[in-house]
């Protein structure tokens, strides 16, 4: 099969789908792979790196789409890449179709697009494969957002995250304990912060205490703690996720109103929609907002701030798959890999998932019906 990576056309998005010794995994196994120049360099991946392992240039985005079965992306496509997708073929990124438009989800059942979207690639324990390791990332790197946005001089609280002796450290509390707020904890709590996790699953949060040994708070994630923790919090890190699904506004404006001025609101699940009321989509070059006295901190692709560590992640974690599809075809791969099955949102004209096809009133079908007509 023929596999494209695509340069990535959002702001300040510098991770690439594939590094060159993937890419060389791909060749070797009788693949060809076409790179779009310049997809590496951010990234630190020069064209002649690609070269070496034997992928092919090419010099458009529109090459890339029309010679490759499979593309490979790290942001959710832009309009102009969901109208150079060629019918059947196989798209394999971050689509976030919760909160995409309706012509884009018609669109890739017009076309009979295979639309995996990583972010919904979950394995029979529960567990998103792809998503971990972007996870790990933006919770270490909240922390480190959130030293610099509490310093007088980026108009913040002017709190310096650890305290010092007779000196009370920041607050940080964390909505959701997955992978990115425990990760978040990690660091917080490593730094001295008084750190605070809500979540509902009490299981994660007992795992989470014994973890980090006790060093954090924790209670159940409900509207009366969640009212009761923002009034004190020097920094609020929403870490919810629902995969396939809007996050669940958890943070109401009215909260706001509640938290000490210049306080720190930072939204991970901005990519889901956000789980603070008042949050909207930021970027790396203009990443904060003030409403309600509250910086707002909303970068959709914060791991790309660290962009080279985040490409090997990601391309680490997409490699087994992308085999998978392109070894085994789209049928195979999808009824030997339970994983990619639940990644499908389109297959064959129809979306593959019962609630988005009626929030958005387009053709229904479960993926295992669609593999047993094919």
């Amino acid at each position: 099969m023929n596999v494209g990576v695509v340069r990535e056309e959002h702001t300040f998005e510098g991770r690439v789908a594939l590094t060159p010794a993937n890419a060389r995994v791909l060749v070797q196994a009788g693949h060809r792979v076409f790179v779009e120049a310049g997809a590496g360099q951010v990234s630190r991946f020069s064209d002649e790196e690609y070269r070496k392992v034997g992928a092919e240039i090419v010099y458009t985005q529109e090459e890339v789409f029309g010679r490759s079965d499979i593309v490979a992306k790290v942001a959710p496509p832009s309009a102009r890449q969901y109208e150079m997708m060629r019918p059947e073929q196989v798209v394999f990124c971050p689509f976030h179709l919760a909160i995409a438009r309706k012509s884009w989800v018609e669109m890739l059942i017009r076309k009979k697009i295979v639309a995996i979207g990583v972010e919904i690639v979950e394995e029979d324990d529960g567990s998103l494969p792809i998503v971990i390791p972007m996870s790990e990332i933006a919770g270490q790197l909240a922390i480190q957002v959130a030293s610099q946005y509490l310093q007088s001089q980026y108009g913040g609280r002017g709190i310096l995250l650890g305290g010092l002796p007779g000196v009370p450290p920041a607050i940080v509390v964390i909505l959701g304990a997955g992978v990115a707020g425990s990760s978040a904890a990690t660091v917080a709590a490593g730094l001295g912060a008084q750190v605070i996790v809500l979540d509902h699953n009490l299981n994660k949060l007992r795992t989470l205490r014994t973890q980090l040994q006790r060093r954090i708070t924790t209670a159940i994630s409900n509207e009366y703690n969640i009212e009761k923790a923002v009034k004190f919090a020097d920094v609020l890190i929403g870490s919810v996720l629902v995969p396939g699904e809007r996050a669940p506004v958890l943070v109401t404006r009215e909260m706001l109103k509640s938290m000490r001025p210049k306080s720190l609101i930072i939204d991970l699940s901005i990519d889901q929609g956000g789980c603070v009321e008042t949050s909207r989509p930021t970027t790396i070059l203009d990443p904060v907002f003030v409403e309600e006295n509250i910086i707002h901190y909303c970068v959709p692709n914060m791991p790309s701030k660290v962009a080279r560590t985040a490409t090997y992640a990601l391309s680490n974690s997409t490699l087994p798959y992308l085999k998978a599809l392109a070894n085994l075809g789209v049928k195979r791969a999808l009824q030997r890999y339970r994983a990619l099955a639940r990644g499908a949102y389109t297959l064959g004209g129809f979306c593959t998932r019962k609630g988005l096809a009626e929030g958005f009133g387009v053709p229904f079908k479960p993926v295992d019906e669609l593999l047993s007509e094919q």
